[in-house]
């Protein structure tokens, strides 16, 4: 696999870093193998996280290949990046078409970067996760890797504006110990075990994150911490109306662009041909009348 995109982005991104001096703190690099698949389940609490959990694996030498929204892909700057980077667009209407897509790159013996929460906490504490990452690793019979991700949130995430060059942010990737789930396992429960290893992880990051925020600040705090961020229940009521307040706009759009579609008459249904008139039947011809031989007086 060609690979003309993705070295210099690395190499471009590690240049921003030591130029905005971001003090990152990459622990547990000793977990990713060095050849073969194996998939990368990180937490999601920035829309840098990609960029950070891609660092966790450049150690080992080896790159991510992380499944995302198709909706990034069709951005005219971020779509040939993520395209040329080999990432694994997710339409959420067909999942079957990236399940395989990943499940492909995993065989082929690569990293499969996977944010199982599907979107941006809120509260910055780990959401529930569905069972795709460990079916996907056990599909593949490779490796399931958590890791947490703590310091991108101040940087740029949900409901902020973008901060990207603010200067000495302290940046912690956190990287767990390999799970090896296997065909005939309750993947229900290795789920539930993976979410506990992840919000370990997070947790242990963000009680030994170097910074204390303001109070002006505390947004990026989690509620459990003493942080002014949303509780995971208030986190969850602000999604679900985040995604009613969606579906109207879809909806919406839909009938707009209904509205707006060129109307095409039907063409009138031709008009049945009037009925011929029925030829008059031709009259029988009289029957002729049998000829009788005038009687003589003789007879």
């Amino acid at each position: 696999m060609s690979e003309y995109v993705y070295p210099p982005v690395i190499k471009a991104a590690l240049g921003l870093f030591r130029a905005l001096n971001l003090k990152i703190r990459l622990e547990g690099t000793e977990h990713i193998p060095p050849t073969g698949g194996a998939v990368l389940v990180s937490n999601h609490v920035s829309y840098l996280d990609f960029i950070f959990a891609g660092l966790a694996v450049h150690p080992a030498g080896r790159l991510a290949r992380f499944m995302a929204k198709s909706e990034i892909f069709d951005h005219r700057i971020a779509g040939p990046l993520m395209r040329g980077m080999h990432h694994i667009p997710v339409d959420r209407e067909a999942g079957a078409a990236s399940f395989k897509a990943a499940l492909t790159a995993l065989k082929g013996g690569e990293i499969v970067g996977v944010f199982a929460e599907a979107t941006i906490s809120r509260s910055f504490t780990v959401k529930d996760i569905k069972s795709g990452a460990v079916r996907m690793a056990v599909a593949g019979k490779v490796p399931l890797i958590p890791i947490a991700i703590w310091g991108p949130q101040r940087m740029w995430t949900k409901g902020r504006k973008k901060r990207l060059f603010q200067r000495n942010i302290p940046v912690t990737i956190l990287i767990g110990e390999p799970m090896y789930p296997k065909r005939g396992d309750d993947y229900e429960q290795v789920t539930k075990d993976l979410r506990a290893r992840m919000s370990e992880l997070l947790e242990k990051a963000q009680r030994e994150y170097p910074d204390i925020p303001a109070e002006s600040e505390s947004w990026w705090q989690p509620a459990y911490l003493g942080g002014s961020a949303p509780t995971p229940e208030e986190a969850e009521e602000l999604d679900a109306r985040e995604a009613e307040e969606r579906r109207a706009r879809r909806e919406a759009r839909a009938a707009a662009e209904q509205a707006a579609a060129p109307k095409v008459e039907a063409a009138p249904k031709d008009e049945p041909a009037p009925k011929a008139e029925a030829e008059p039947k031709d009259e029988p011809a009289p029957k002729a009348e049998p000829k009788t031989e005038p009687k003589t007086e003789d007879e």
